[in-house]
């Protein structure tokens, strides 16, 4: 499914975006692409360093009240990390011991975290707290009754926080349930540093200006995009950053939520922009309909294919880990640029939800929402926090600062993937809904009225309508 590859590579890849302050603790990548890490113990942030130690015990914090005495209490809290995430998180849960003396138990559950959590669910022993990887499974647990709405503690610390849009994202049917903790910017423009300048453009501003640049590229001898026809949820991405930024946020809410149909006609300029690009001779390396996504960026870094590749933040875990490119000198990114009046930012995130109502349960969700714990794993790397007040200039490097900055610059203009909150027969499945109509036009961009009515079909199929 598209969300446990992005997401799940949004969260093991993007560490590697500390690795360029640092060198990278050796690993064998994964068929994901994963790449190196970091310690976290040469972090730069032009004065004194914070640790975590620091961090957690810092006194101003935005949002934040005294955390109750917990001496005694348990906690459980499930997530999909291992590795160096669940070494990362268990820091985190380790200052909400420090503070408050409860004792917290971690929970892995791998990938498929819904298996583990249903049964559970089910037979009346949840975890105090999880960490959801997508909206689709917080409207599953929230209207089976299974999930507790947030303590005014904790929504407080949210408005205090958070974006708007944020908020919305953890509400269902007017109950505030979910704090996001963790997020994966997936509009991003990873660049071959030395094609872009030999070729002398800048970074775009507009989709006018990408189409320039393409074009310049062209005609410096380079082909400008590698594309991964072959993995259908690439395609998806790129037409909902055309229509977000086009259409705009509520237009995008809509058709997400199919109260708009596939042939509406701002779902067919957003296919005609993107066949700028996608139909527009010489600009795509050729057998893209072939080409998966791990080799769409190998395409740019290693084969020398392409100039270009778009992908979400987690695109430089593959750079790091299967080419020889070194990202923020060799292999750089510029944002997904402004479609229609103004940038916006596509990405997907961790949301904490409680299935307990207890002291501890709304405690560790109110630090969960504070700057302080999500600072203590953004100076560690291969985080990126949704949390406006959280201090930037701890991220590691230029590169993961970049990407953090953009997200919550987009503010109430971020939305969550669009394919991982329809049905997934329609947003989620190979060789159907989404993925095959967007690879069709891929392959023939062109019929833009062929691709909506088809596109229109099938989410109205998936429905039930």
């Amino acid at each position: 499914m598209k969300r446990t590859y992005a997401l799940a590579a949004s969260a093991t890849l993007v560490l590697t975006l500390a690795a360029c302050g640092s060198d990278p603790e050796p690993t064998t990548p994964a068929t994901d692409g994963a790449g190196g890490e970091t310690t976290g113990e040469e972090t730069a942030t032009g004065g004194d360093t914070a640790t975590a130690e620091d961090t957690a015990t810092g006194d101003d914090t935005a949002g934040d009240s005294a955390l109750p005495d917990l001496s005694g209490e348990e906690i459980e809290v499930a997530a999909v990390w291992t590795g160096t995430e669940e070494e990362r998180f268990t820091m985190v849960l380790d200052a909400f011991e420090e503070q408050t003396g409860a004792t917290v138990q971690y929970t892995s559950t791998g990938d498929d975290i819904a298996p583990v959590l249903t049964p559970r669910v089910e037979g009346g022993n949840p975890p105090d707290v999880a960490m959801l990887p997508q909206p689709g499974l917080l409207n599953l647990f929230a209207g089976q009754g299974a999930l507790q709405t947030l303590s005014p503690e904790v929504e407080a610390a949210i408005d205090a926080n958070y974006d708007t849009v944020w908020k919305d994202l953890g509400t269902v049917d007017g109950s505030l349930y979910g704090v996001w903790f963790k997020a994966a910017n997936k509009s991003t423009i990873w660049y071959d540093v030395e094609a872009i300048d030999a070729a002398g453009v800048t970074e775009p501003a507009s989709w006018a200006d990408l189409v320039a640049a393409s074009q310049t590229i062209s005609d410096s001898g380079v082909t400008p995009w590698s594309i991964a026809g072959a993995d259908g949820w690439t395609l998806t991405d790129w037409f909902e950053n055309v229509y977000l930024s086009q259409a705009g946020p509520e237009m995008y809410d809509q058709l997400t939520n199919h109260e708009i149909p596939w042939t509406d006609p701002s779902v067919e300029q957003a296919l005609t922009t993107l066949a700028e690009i996608w139909g527009q001779d010489g600009f795509v390396a050729d057998g893209a309909a072939q080409t998966d996504f791990p080799t769409s960026v190998t395409n740019v870094f290693s084969a020398g294919n392409a100039a270009m590749v778009y992908e979400g933040d987690f695109v430089a875990g593959v750079i790091s880990g299967e080419t020889d490119a070194v990202v923020g000198e060799t292999a750089n990114f510029w944002p997904f640029p402004a479609v229609g009046d103004a940038p916006a930012v596509v990405g997907g995130g961790d949301v904490a939800v409680g299935f307990t109502d207890t002291e501890g349960t709304m405690a560790l969700l109110q630090f969960l929402a504070s700057p302080e714990a999500a600072e203590i794993w953004v100076q560690e790397g291969g985080f990126t926090s949704p949390n406006s007040s959280v201090d930037t200039a701890l991220y590691p490097d230029d590169i993961s600062r970049g990407i953090a900055e953009g997200l919550i610059a987009a503010g109430d203009a971020f939305r969550f993937d669009m394919s991982d909150q329809v049905p997934p027969e329609f947003g989620g499945t190979p060789g159907a809904g989404m993925w095959q109509d967007l690879t069709d036009f891929l392959n023939n961009p062109e019929d833009v009225q062929g691709v909506m009515e088809s596109l229109e079909a099938n989410a109205a199929a998936a429905s039930g309508q």
